[in-house]
């Protein structure tokens, strides 16, 4: 890495220009997720009107900067791309965020009103406010901070489906690809290590989902005159499920990938306050922690298909059904994944149970290549901005759009970032931000932007 890219000066100036912004920056992330934009269409009748709003509103920040925008369509909810032009032969930085979001779920959950953004203990709460409209207000930062001086040529990219699955991303990539290509591109959405230390995210597992259906009778029976004969179709689907792990917890289904996490400190004491697991109950699985988090396959059973405890009568069930998550190594191809858990489940249903298996969807893993001079100068940055050293570190979840990039632009450094912690609580009531720590991503961004244009050509 080249260190004196950047003077101490040249920081300098970026952070105080940065604190300058910090104010309307606020301002409009605060406004930003005040607009319930969910983007989830189901019978509880979330207005998409809102998702419009959104990006109306993000394009009209875009152009305010002097972007050339246009909100696309392809097929889903609306998209918002910009670009405007550096120096000429300067690199090219793609700058990813959504403007779509979770549901809010039940108002009583939170202690305050989750689309009204409350700050408490310099923590800002609300929907949306981490995932990912502070990842919205990073890139504005990062543009505003070089306004009419930028070192490099920019195209923002914010999607307005990440959180129903990207299911119109391979359209968009399809036809608008040729406008996201960059020598760097910057999907932030993410989080960082801890409050504090910041990090690259560099893997993520991949995924599926199956339906698991297990059938024994043609119709239901009475359980007193037909039970203890018959098998009820309830009973073998939970003997089913609990052959997809052995008896330490491990996932049972042969053949699947595993791999090895980054070495960073990880104990069971943090697991158990970061996931709130209950006194007394055990983990599962074995070998170092982060690895079963990040780089190796898990099983959950996430929705069962049966008589309710309140609805139930005495007849033996005739079909029941689950659906399974699974995800899987990073480097797990999902297809290969797939044909070994219907091979399993095949091989173990009980007592010649009729099984059908039908795969719901699934996505690919992701494992960066982290070394190269965009990737210094992303590390750099960071250290600039938040005065420690980064972390590669993985991300248990899936991410599929970040595995659709790097598979469109395979020239491009990708890089993971994110401005959420430990205690984002993304998804779940009470989500918040740091604003200490979205400040220090708003200033690696700027920063960054000024060391890749500062490269040699």
């Amino acid at each position: 890495m080249t260190d004196d890219i950047l003077t101490p000066a040249d920081v300098e100036a970026i952070r105080t220009r940065v604190r300058a912004l910090l104010p309307t920056l606020r301002n409009d992330l605060e406004d930003l997720s005040r607009i319930p934009s969910v983007s989830l269409e189901t019978l509880e009748g979330y207005d998409q009107a809102h998702v419009d709003a959104s990006a109306e509103r993000v394009a009209a920040l875009l152009r305010a900067e002097g972007l050339d925008v246009e909100i696309i369509r392809e097929g889903g909810q609306p998209a918002v791309i910009g670009h405007i032009d550096g120096p000429p032969g300067a690199p090219t930085v793609t700058l990813y965020a959504h403007h779509d979001v979770q549901p809010a779920g039940d108002p009583a959950l939170w202690d305050s009103d989750p689309w009204t953004p409350t700050e408490v203990d310099g923590r800002l709460y609300g929907r949306g406010v981490a995932d990912d409209k502070a990842g919205v207000t990073a890139h504005l930062a990062a543009l505003r901070a070089h306004a009419g001086n930028l070192p490099v040529g920019v195209t923002v990219f914010v999607e307005g489906e990440e959180e129903v699955g990207s299911d119109s991303l391979p359209a968009i990539l399809a036809r608008h690809g040729h406008r996201l290509a960059a020598d760097a591109i910057i999907l932030a959405d993410s989080g960082n290590w801890d409050v504090g230390l910041p990090a690259l995210t560099t893997t993520l597992r991949g995924m599926l989902r199956a339906i698991v259906t297990v059938q024994t009778l043609d119709h239901g029976v009475h359980s007193g005159m037909f039970g203890g004969a018959c098998p009820d179709a309830l009973t073998a689907l939970i003997r089913l499920l609990a052959t997809l792990h052995d008896d330490d917890g491990n996932v049972a289904v042969a053949g699947l990938r595993s791999g090895q996490a980054a070495a960073l400190d990880y104990d069971e004491a943090r697991l158990r306050r970061e996931s709130g697991l209950l006194d007394g109950v055990e983990l599962i699985g074995s070998g170092p922690i982060l690895d079963r988090l990040w780089t190796k396959p898990s099983m959950t059973t996430i929705g069962i298909n049966a008589p309710t405890v309140e609805n139930a009568s005495n007849t033996l069930v005739p079909s029941a059904s689950a659906k399974v998550s699974m995800r899987i190594a990073p480097d797990e191809d999902p297809k290969t994944a797939y044909a070994a858990l219907k091979a399993h489940l095949e091989a173990h249903v009980p007592w010649g149970a009729k099984l059908t298996v039908t795969l719901a969807d699934d996505g690919p893993g992701f494992s960066a290549t982290t070394d190269g001079p965009v990737y210094d100068q992303a590390r750099a940055a960071l250290a600039d901005a938040f005065g420690v050293e980064s972390v590669e570190m993985g991300v248990g979840g899936s991410i599929p759009f970040v595995a659709a990039f790097a598979e469109r632009f395979p020239e491009a450094a990708i890089l993971v970032t994110g401005v959420e912690d430990p205690d984002t609580r993304a998804h779940g009531a009470n989500e918040s931000l740091h604003l200490g720590d979205w400040e220090k991503a708003c200033l690696a961004e700027a920063i960054f932007l000024a060391r890749l244009g500062a490269l040699p050509r």
